[in-house]
């Protein structure tokens, strides 16, 4: 019998093996375009899953989630970090218990975990044309240090540049990631909501040089009612990373819209990532509402050729 992953392997083999298939390329005038693996969070998002489609729509960068990466390199399940959050509120004592369950399993999993399956994931999507460049595991206070080191090392098997996690609200927490950050020489980018403005970086970065931004424009923007880019401007050494998406400004109700009718001002700060030769990859992230008869894969392509556009 064949499953569905053995289908997705044996289709993703089809690919590598195919002379005439070209690989993906969005590096665009000099601006490297990505994806993060939530933009596919409607549809099926198993490590393969996600490759296939950045080959389908010639993404050559991706931020991975732990999820399907983990899966990937056998995570059992029932012990998978969807599982352990899936609590309810408030949760049963059966719930919390198996919670409890899931959150021990998969610590005890990751602690014995080889870096092997992690490098075979690396090569499979290299060897399509896809860069693993950013990983997403967010380091939590109440980890181990071992557990700490077991991110890092997944983090350069898979050959990215950086961690991404949400900003801290303690700096505490930031300092210890920022430690774990320089030990291993990887950055740890931080991500924003709207509940920021332009000094909300600032202990974090000054705690280590290993700590960064991962940008997420369209909040920032929501956030401050105000383009993001003098902030980009000045904070340009600092970030590893860009989520893109549009939105209006939180004086004028703020929300998620599709592309090019928003306040963002994507074009222009995807213009100045040309004109200043910014090198972190700006990934796509597609959270505005899907209109009616159209697809993820869909808004997707829209997403891809609005950047390409923009940067001719």
């Amino acid at each position: 019998m064949i499953t569905r992953r053995d289908f997705g392997k044996t289709t993703l083999a089809a690919l590598a093996a195919t002379p005439l298939m070209a690989k993906p390329d969005s590096m665009f005038s000099g601006v490297q375009i990505g994806t993060i693996t939530y933009s596919f969070r409607a549809i099926p998002h198993s490590a393969e899953d996600i490759l296939r489609y950045c080959v389908e729509l010639g993404i050559s960068s991706i931020e991975l989630m732990a999820d399907p990466a983990e899966a990937f390199a056998g995570l059992p399940a029932e012990f998978s970090r969807s599982a352990a959050l899936a609590r309810r509120s408030p949760p049963t004592p059966e719930q919390r218990e198996a919670a409890r369950r899931a959150d021990d399993g998969r610590k005890s999993w990751r602690l014995s975990a080889s870096m092997d399956k992690y490098k075979d994931l690396r090569k499979k999507f290299n060897d399509a044309g896809v860069r693993i460049d950013v990983f997403k595991l967010p380091p939590t206070a109440a980890m181990s240090d071992d557990e700490y080191d077991y991110i890092f090392n997944v983090t350069k098997a898979l050959g990215a540049n950086s961690v991404t996690m949400e900003l801290p609200t303690q700096e505490a927490l930031s300092k210890r990631v920022g430690e774990f950050a320089g030990k291993h020489r990887v950055f740890a980018g931080y991500h924003n909501h709207t509940k920021v403005n332009a000094t909300s970086w600032d202990a974090a970065l000054a705690q280590s040089k290993y700590n960064s931004i991962n940008l997420d424009v369209g909040h920032f923007s929501e956030a401050i009612s105000a383009s993001p880019i003098p902030f980009i401007k000045e904070k340009a050494g600092r970030i590893t990373s860009f989520h893109l998406k549009d939105k209006k400004f939180g004086t004028n109700g703020g929300g998620n819209v599709a592309w090019g009718s928003g306040e963002t001002g994507l074009k222009d700060i995807l213009q100045l990532m040309k004109k200043e030769k910014y090198k972190w990859p700006a990934n796509i992230e597609l959270e505005y509402e899907i209109p009616a008869g159209s697809s993820v894969m869909a808004e997707m392509a829209k997403c891809v050729r609005f950047c390409k556009e923009a940067l001719l």
